[in-house]
């Protein structure tokens, strides 16, 4: 196993007021040559937004988008019809393939907006533009792993599809409890973003927002020393 331990304050950081956003990887103003993407993840961004404001209408083209609000809820409209309130414990897709427009605020006029912003490369270009949103009660499955995102075309009870071979998994642990996850293809990595919460990985610690790039292996132990919140993103390196 191999793996490099991102603390949260070396995320990239930007404030418009309105905006207060963490960049995992090189976003807008913030450039980092070491921190691009993670093979086929883009972007990682950890956003509180104030009330009433948010992003206008603008495009995207040849992204696979996920919104995963932890706090409040995102208002959302684009050009495909859809419009409405993606709240905490959703998590919304969009495939942008040949080119779609879309804004998003927050709904609350008053309370912040907390939220992640993910992007991830897909394995083809030029789709039809698609959309999905989904309720996830993690409280349901505590302890262990729910998969919400996974490749087009795999079967899953809970995950939303997606045009890459990824996975990603939400999960909420109790304290001193401990976890597995096994990666569906040893070649891929996984990006690991504690939420919130308290854990041990490779005899290393991981606090809230603090993530962890993790390759060469195919099963990676976790030990929750808090209760924790945790997003495991799975993805091909190679593309």
């Amino acid at each position: 196993m191999t793996t490099k331990l991102y603390k949260k304050e070396t995320r990239g950081t930007a404030d418009f007021g309105w905006l207060k956003a963490n960049f995992s990887f090189s976003f807008g103003n913030y450039f980092n040559p070491e921190r691009i993407q993670f093979g086929a993840l883009r972007v990682l961004n950890d956003d509180s937004i104030l009330g009433g404001m948010g992003f206008g209408l603008h495009p995207h083209k040849n992204m696979e988008i996920i919104t995963i609000p932890l706090d409040g809820g995102v208002l959302h409209t684009d050009s495909m019809g859809n419009k409405g309130v993606v709240a905490a414990g959703e998590v919304q897709v969009m495939s942008a393939g040949t080119g779609i427009q879309h804004s998003e605020f927050n709904n609350s006029q008053t309370a912040d907006l907390k939220l992640l912003q993910i992007w991830v490369f897909p394995e083809t270009e030029n789709v039809k533009p698609r959309y999905d949103q989904k309720k996830y009660d993690l409280h349901t499955h505590q302890n262990k792993f729910v998969p919400i995102i996974c490749p087009m075309g795999e079967s899953s009870e809970t995950a939303i599809e997606i045009h890459q071979q990824a996975h990603f998994n939400l999960g909420l642990f109790d304290t001193d409890t401990a976890v597995n996850y096994q990666l569906k293809d040893k070649s891929n990595g996984v990006f690991l973003f504690l939420i919130d919460g308290e854990i041990e990985v490779d005899n290393q610690f991981l606090k809230s927002r603090d993530a962890m790039e993790i390759t060469a292996c195919e099963v990676i132990d976790i030990k929750i020393k808090n209760q924790s919140k945790l997003l495991v993103i799975e993805v091909p390196l190679n593309l």
